[in-house]
């Protein structure tokens, strides 16, 4: 799945550029937003991310697109490799700037781990994931 936002001057750390904070709460946001959709009905709650890559700066005006696939589904847990690409004002192409794993698990009205149901987005994990 595909999401965008625009980087605005609120976004801004004080060199002006895109504050990480602001990217890993997009990040973790949207990837939630993902899982929610593919696992209707059930709780979840994330509790990684992995190998979190800042490649490049991005400025006010900027329009960020995350990119968010399925990597792995585990019995209660579910991993989302996660892509951020900026297109600059006045760029002709969008450039890779960001990116990570988000884990989440599973949870029943109790707080504990519940299993998640199969979903033909993954693989099993038979099939090498």
């Amino acid at each position: 799945m595909n999401t965008y936002t625009i980087v605005r001057p609120e976004h801004l750390n004080h060199h002006g550029y895109l504050f990480g904070g602001a990217m890993l709460r997009w990040v973790d946001e949207y990837a939630w937003l993902v899982a929610s959709r593919d696992f209707q009905g059930c709780t979840l709650v994330t509790v990684a991310m992995e190998d979190l890559q800042f490649r490049k700066r991005a400025v006010s005006g900027s329009i960020l697109r995350f990119e968010i696939l399925p990597e792995h589904l585990g019995n209660s847990s579910v991993r989302y490799k996660v892509t951020v690409f900026a297109d600059a004002p006045g760029a002709s192409e969008e450039e890779a700037i960001f990116s990570t794993c988000v884990t989440f698990a599973g949870l029943d009205e109790k707080g504990e781990k519940k299993n998640l149901p199969r979903v033909n987005r993954f693989r099993s994990q038979s099939d090498g994931l």
